[in-house]
């Protein structure tokens, strides 16, 4: 067993060699006063698959207390059950029969793509204790096990159906078959779960569970209905994978493991804005929030211009959507431009108007010397700008607000985004069609909604750095797009958001402080799936972070393990660093003292994160080519749970042993510097000569 995973690592197949997907085209980079060549984008080439690959060399690592369970990719049949219920059926009772249940097969067509394990000898199984023992599902400290079901089938599309244990705790959902060698193990944290289904078969006697993840997979099983029925497992998995619907705690509030860094200490709102140079002579630190009165999806600490009184900065709330007033996010250290968020103004359909509010954006122009204009980047597509005007909401006009310019980025909204991304699970789980992959992905409009919000970043920052001018971001409430918008600006001006530390600040400021509405939009512990404002914003934003450090590989100090970490944990709810939708509802329910930040966890073991090819481009600008020739699909998180699109060895792995040549090769550096050296000296000594001297070599592998 592979100690410690958090995302359910890949399953312990023999796999085939890996199915890659059609070369993309050349990655374009740019730094600020340097344009490099373009470069196509790095993939790992693997030999012949003839070995049997273990979940120990494929896991993803986990907290240290989970000493066993290595993960296994999930699945489901290409429909969902409403679309295919009698063949659904069909796999259920094939499942369920009891000769099926100890002498599975592989079906042939798998078996020309996965090696068959051998049996074990079934004299070591015959100890039931034992069997118990193997099977056990191993927990984390506050963990406890609501239910366990014996001889249940995993219906997997890739290895065929799996006879096993089930097992349901406070936390997650544990499967483990140990009648293969290596033992077949799925571990599921329940937050992942976005749907459970009960399913009825055909024979009286049978009956399935299909359980609908947030992560790209669906899981399903089968087992016989007079059982399993006195077990509630069903039961058991709708109250822990659906807290929140049921009363109960999240299990984040029940984890209490002891991690050597403190995670909650990673952002200090004043300590990040004197990192800015701020205060200065047109900004201060306010805490008109400190009570959250102002503005109550803000953050306590907002920084303004000094001159505003705070009268009129609550006028300018009673006039922005939710009294989301314009505030700085970033500003440039030498123009002094900045980046200030807000929300839609209140116009309405009479065009109404508000001195405060215009007075309050001029104010925001003057304190940048550099630009008598100041540009406001709406998010929305104007379409939709207009309706909402109608509704009471609406946008700067260009004749109200004077010197100002108001351009539209034709994002579109969280409901089409939900819905791409829908498409974009039917075309990559389970099945995979090879003849029309670049086509079906297209289809989805996934990457080209990356690619506008790639762009748009690109145009702020553009604005920002280029013509000096300040800049004012809002969509309509000003927590969605605007978060992304901002954030990706900051990463490309800001070479401090490109370490580990930078973009964990990045996150807690720009996503989690103001306001964007992770329960809301992520469903923590809610059963309602249908929920209209459910939406895949903030894995868009990390979307395009992977896109960018595609482009360029040396620039940031995080590696792919870093993000797919953060977003496995977006949906555990083992941390409580996502829970919540602002920042006043985790301090009223107390989550820096009752939880585990997830930045505990990946900063104390900073070396799994590293990225062993990072060179810090200090005061670089790094313009990514918003172009789709130059943006792929993010195979290694949407379709990692096929076997057949994995790398036979984790790239972290790689990573890790980079690592510790680059920091052998460093170490021998610095010794040949200090022999160098210490020649130069003696040899000068010597000889006496001012005019012979030999200069430090000056080398940083």
């Amino acid at each position: 067993c592979h100690p410690q995973s958090l995302s359910p690592p890949p399953p312990s197949l023999s796999l085939p060699h890996p199915q890659s997907l059609p070369p993309a085209a050349g990655t374009g980079r740019r730094l600020r006063g340097w344009r490099g060549p373009a470069g196509g984008s790095r993939r790992q080439e693997s030999g012949p698959m003839d070995r049997v690959v273990t979940s120990d060399s494929l896991a993803a690592k986990k907290p240290p207390r989970l000493t066993s369970g290595s993960g296994q990719a999930s699945a489901e049949s290409p429909e969902s059950p409403a679309g295919s219920h009698v063949e659904w059926c069909k796999q259920l009772i094939a499942a369920t029969i009891s000769t099926q249940l100890s002498t599975t097969t592989v079906p042939d067509a798998i078996t020309k793509d996965y090696k068959v394990f051998r049996r074990p000898d079934l004299r070591v199984l015959r100890d039931g204790n034992k069997l118990a023992q193997m099977e056990e599902a191993p927990l984390f400290p506050g963990e406890a096990i609501t239910a366990i079901a014996k001889d249940v089938t995993y219906i997997c599309p890739f290895i065929g159906a799996i006879s096993g244990t089930l097992t349901v705790t406070e936390y997650k959902l544990y499967f483990k078959s140990v009648l293969r060698e290596p033992p077949f193990t799925l571990d599921v944290p329940l937050g992942v779960v976005n749907r459970i289904e009960r399913i009825a078969g055909i024979q009286e006697n049978s009956c399935g569970l299909e359980i609908v993840c947030k992560d790209m997979r669906n899981l399903r099983f089968a087992y016989k209905q007079e059982e399993h029925g006195k077990l509630e497992i069903f039961e058991n998995l709708m109250q822990f994978a659906f807290p929140v619907s049921k009363n109960l705690p999240l299990f984040a509030l029940k984890y209490k493991e002891n991690y050597p860094v403190q995670g909650w200490k990673v952002y200090d709102a004043v300590g990040e804005y004197k990192r800015q140079g701020l205060p200065n002579e047109s900004w201060t630190i306010s805490k008109i929030n400190s009570n959250y009165e102002l503005c109550d999806t803000y953050p306590s600490v907002v920084v303004v211009p000094t001159s505003v009184k705070d009268d009129d900065l609550c006028k300018v709330a009673a006039f922005r959507t939710r009294g989301r007033i314009p505030v700085l996010s970033w500003i440039h250290p030498e123009s002094q431009a900045t980046i200030t968020r807000c929300s839609q103004p209140m116009v309405g359909p009479n065009d109404k108007r508000c001195k405060e509010d215009e007075k309050y954006l001029q104010t925001i122009m003057d304190a940048n010397a550099q630009s008598h204009k100041l540009i406001i980047f709406d998010a929305r597509q104007s379409s939709v700008a207009d309706a909402n005007k109608a509704k009471g909401g609406g946008y700067e006009s260009e004749t109200s607000y004077s010197n100002a310019e108001l351009l539209f980025l034709e994002i579109h909204n969280i409901h089409v985004m939900r819905e791409s991304l829908r498409k974009l699970k039917d075309v990559v789980y389970p099945v995979i069609d090879e003849s029309k992959w670049l086509s079906n992905i297209d289809t989805t409009h996934w990457l080209q909604y990356i690619r506008i919000l790639l762009a748009g970043a690109v145009r702020i920052a553009d604005k920002i750095e280029s013509a000096k001018t300040s800049v004012v971001v809002h969509c309509s409430d000003g927590w969605d797009r605007t978060s992304q918008l901002t954030s990706l600006t900051m990463l490309i001006l800001d070479s401090y958001y490109r370490t580990i530390k930078g973009f964990e600040v990045l996150i807690e400021k720009e996503w989690l402080s103001f306001g964007h509405r992770f329960a809301v939009r992520i469903g923590h512990g809610d059963e309602n799936h249908a929920d209209a404002d459910r939406s895949p914003i903030f894995l868009q934003f990390i979307d395009c972070v992977w896109q960018m450090t595609k482009q360029f590989p040396a620039a940031f100090e995080f590696n792919e393990l870093f993000l797919l970490t953060i977003l496995d944990h977006l949906y555990s709810c083992l941390f409580g660093t996502f829970l919540y939708n602002c920042e006043q509802q985790r301090v009223k329910e107390e989550v820096q003292t009752n939880t585990v930040s997830l930045w505990s966890y990946i900063n104390s073991q900073l070396e799994e994160f590293t990225n062993p090819f990072y060179v810090n481009y200090e005061n670089h600008v790094l313009y990514p080519v918003a172009s789709l020739r130059h943006l792929e699909l993010w195979v290694n998180y949407y379709v990692r749970w096929n076997p057949r699109m994995r790398p036979q060895v984790p790239i972290h792995q790689n990573c890790k042993e980079l690592l510790s040549i680059r920091a052998e090769l460093q170490k021998k550096v610095e010794e040949l510097q200090r022999e160098v050296s210490s020649m130069a000296v003696s040899s000068s000594s010597e000889r006496a000569s001012p005019t012979h001297s030999v200069s430090p070599v000056q080398t940083t592998v």
